[in-house]
């Protein structure tokens, strides 16, 4: 697999527009055609940065050491019913706290499965809901997966997403005690439900959208918060969010990894850091243990 390095800074620019829904397919091909040289072209350059979801598997769906089903739970104030992936240790002594695994935007597809099934392994029982079951749930595809996710409503997905969590905590697999970590879309979702839910644990943004000052005040959970060096978009909104935190009181620690694209923590695209996601994770496992009594 190609590293970001491998491409024209302006290269994973257009990329992150396009991740992004700034700009469709077309605008990448144009905007990156002046790039491709060499007998490489603009559509060769998305091909190698789209995703492998098979290459960057670590946690195989029938591993022994893990038990996993989909599960449908109730979202009254949202799109009525959902359905998300749930793993948990298949030789769990007792009963365990659980992470709530918020996606990109573009459903739960089989990286954040992945990711549900690290998070096992840590000992955490790990529920990862599909924001697009209304929709049919995740296509399979990426750039269709991308298309419907602006469909949703968003003040509807977000009580999914509460509601989600309230399910987790309700488990008989769960001992009551919950965070939550999310990536991209699911960072600012965790951040959001840090406002809402207090009784969380704590929380896990990776470089996510930040809530409203006034939100802020509402957080009781610690917050634990990974950002991407080269990241403008939403590295602009952390001064005013550290503002708003320090404000209110709230326990965070933040971090800015040198060197790194959005999406660092994705090891299945080129944006994929090794070396910070290796440390990104072990500092969020050693956070989760802390705050989760684990």
């Amino acid at each position: 697999m190609k590293k970001a390095d491998d491409f024209a800074p302006e290269v994973m620019q257009l990329f992150d527009k396009y991740v992004h829904g700034f700009i469709d397919r077309r605008g990448f091909l144009q905007g990156a055609a002046k790039y491709a040289i060499g007998g490489v072209t603009a559509t060769m350059l998305l091909d190698a940065l789209n995703p492998r979801f098979a290459e960057a598997q670590q946690v195989a769906k029938d591993d022994a050491r893990i038990n996993s089903r989909y599960l449908e739970y109730p979202s009254t104030e949202g799109y009525g019913k959902m359905r998300g992936l749930l793993v948990s240790p298949a030789k769990a002594a007792g009963k365990l706290p659980g992470v709530l695994v918020v996606h990109e935007n573009r459903g739960l597809n089989p990286h954040i499965e992945d990711i549900a099934r690290r998070l096992a392994l840590d000992n955490f029982v790990a529920f990862a809901p599909d924001a697009l079951f209304p929709l049919g749930g995740y296509p399979g595809d990426e750039d269709r997966a991308r298309d419907l996710f602006p469909k949703l409503d968003q003040k509807k997905t977000q009580q999914d997403f509460v509601a989600a969590a309230l399910f987790l905590k309700g488990l008989a697999e769960c001992n009551g005690k919950i965070a939550v970590t999310g990536f991209c879309y699911g960072g600012g979702i965790a951040n959001m439900l840090a406002t809402r839910l207090p009784d969380l644990a704590a929380a896990v943004p990776f470089y996510g959208n930040q809530p409203a000052a006034a939100e802020v005040m509402k957080i009781k959970a610690p917050l634990l918060i990974h950002y991407a060096e080269n990241d403008d978009r939403i590295n602009a909104g952390w001064p005013a969010y550290e503002t708003a935190l320090k404000a209110a009181g709230v326990s965070y620690q933040m971090f800015k990894y040198p060197g790194t694209q959005h999406g660092f923590n994705n090891d299945t695209t080129p944006r994929f850091d090794e070396t910070a996601a290796k440390l990104a994770w072990q500092r969020t496992v050693a956070f989760l243990n802390k705050n989760l009594g684990a």
